[in-house]
C-alpha cells in the first residue's frame, strides 16, 4: 500500500494536522521568552515546513502534498474570566491567526481544581476527532503536534488504517511560576509508535547557525512582532483595566526569562508574562514604571495586570507630581 501511494505520479498526499494547543502554546512561549530567538512560532511557516517534510519522507512532489484539514484543541477561560484577566484581545488575535490558516478550533472549558485552572478531556477529544476524520477523509499522513504518551493508542489505531503519523515534538527547559526549572520531554513510547518522529528542538538549533531559510520561516518575523506590539499599544490607549483592587505604581526590579519582579520592599512582587497587559513582556526593561494590582498565587503575594506606564527617562505624571 505504501509503495502504490508514493509511486503514483498524480495521487494527492492528503495531510491532516492536529495541535495539542496547550503544548503548542508552551513551545511558542519558550521561543518567545526563553530561547535566544525571542519570537513566536509562525503557524504559516510551520505548515509550509510540514508540507516540505512530508514530501521528503513520502518521496513525492511537494505540489502533490497538501494540508487538507487542521485542528487545534485547547482548554479556554470563559468570557468573563478572560475579561478579568485582560486576555480577550490576545485570544481574539490568536483566533484570527488560526482562522486565516484554515485551522478549526476545538475549545473545552477549563476546570478549577484546588484553585488552579486545568484542562480536562483535551487528549480524548483530539484522539476521537483525529481517528474519525482519518476514517472519513482518508488522510495519507496525520501530523501530530504533541508530546504526551496518552496519544499512543491513537497512533496505533491510525497505523491499522495504513495512515502514517508524523510527530512534531520539542524537548526544552523553562522556569515555572515557583522560580523552579522545569523540563518538557516527549514520551519515548510516543516517539517509537509514530512513522516519522521529528525532534524539532534539535532540528531548529542545528540549522539556526546555518541561517536555513526553512527554519527561519518557522518563526514570526521581528517586523510582524513589532506591528503586533503597536496594535496592542493602540488598544491600550482606549482600554480600562477591569480587575478590582487598588492600582499601584512602582518600577521593575528585575527581569528573567518570562517573569520578573516589581520593586515593593522588602520581598518584591513576582509577575509572569501572563500578568502583563497592553504590551508584550519582551518590551519591558528593568527600571520601567508599571501599574499593578496586588494579587495572590502559589508563591504568595504577586503583581497582577502589570501595565507599563513610563520609563526611567520618561516617568508617569503621577510620579513626577509626587516630587
Amino acid at each position: 500500500m505504501f509503495n502504490s501511494m508514493t509511486s503514483t505520479g498524480n495521487k494527492l498526499t492528503r495531510i491532516g494536522v492536529f495541535y495539542d494547543g496547550n503544548y503548542f502554546l508552551k513551545v511558542s512561549n519558550y521561543y518567545n521568552y526563553e530561547h535566544p530567538r525571542r519570537t513566536r512560532i509562525s503557524i504559516e511557516g510551520l505548515h509550509e515546513f510540514v508540507r516540505k517534510q512530508v514530501a521528503k519522507e513520502e518521496n513525492v512532489d511537494i505540489r502533490l502534498c497538501h494540508i487538507v484539514d487542521a485542528h487545534y484543541f485547547r482548554g479556554r477561560l470563559n468570557a468573563y474570566e478572560a475579561y478579568q484577566k485582560s486576555k480577550l484581545y490576545t485570544d481574539r488575535i490568536f483566533d484570527d491567526i488560526l482562522m486565516n490558516e484554515n485551522i478549526i478550533t476545538h475549545y473545552l472549558p477549563l476546570r478549577s481544581r484546588n484553585g488552579k485552572k486545568e484542562e480536562k478531556g483535551i487528549d480524548v477529544s483530539l484522539a476521537l476527532e483525529a481517528y474519525e476524520l482519518t476514517l472519513y477523509k482518508r488522510f495519507s499522513v496525520v501530523v501530530l503536534i504533541a508530546c504526551d504518551g496518552d496519544y499512543v493508542p491513537l497512533i496505533r489505531k491510525l497505523n491499522t488504517l495504513g495512515t502514517r503519523v508524523m510527530l512534531l515534538s520539542w524537548d526544552f527547559k523553562y522556569t515555572d511560576e515557583r522560580d523552579q526549572e522545569r523540563e518538557t520531554r516527549t514520551s519515548q513510547e510516543l516517539l517509537e509508535a509514530v512513522t516519522y518522529p521529528l525532534a524539532m528542538h534539535e532540528l531548529i538549533d542545528n540549522r539556526i547557525a546555518k541561517n536555513d531559510p526553512l527554519i527561519n520561516s518557522l518563526f514570526v518575523s521581528q517586523d510582524a512582532m513589532q506591528t503586533y506590539s503597536k496594535q496592542f499599544a493602540n488598544v491600550a490607549n482606549n482600554h480600562i483595566t477591569p480587575s478590582p483592587g487598588t492600582v499601584k505604581v512602582s518600577t521593575i526590579k528585575s527581569l528573567r526569562n518570562g517573569y520578573g519582579f516589581v520593586s515593593v520592599p522588602p520581598n518584591n512582587l513576582y509577575f509572569s508574562y501572563e500578568d502583563v497587559i497592553d504590551s508584550d513582556f519582551n518590551d519591558l526593561q528593568e527600571g520601567d514604571y508599571v501599574e499593578y494590582v496586588m494579587g495572590k498565587n502559589i508563591r504568595g503575594d504577586c503583581a497582577n495586570n502589570v501595565r507599563k506606564v513610563g520609563t526611567v527617562d520618561n516617568p508617569p505624571q503621577s510620579v513626577i507630581k509626587s516630587y
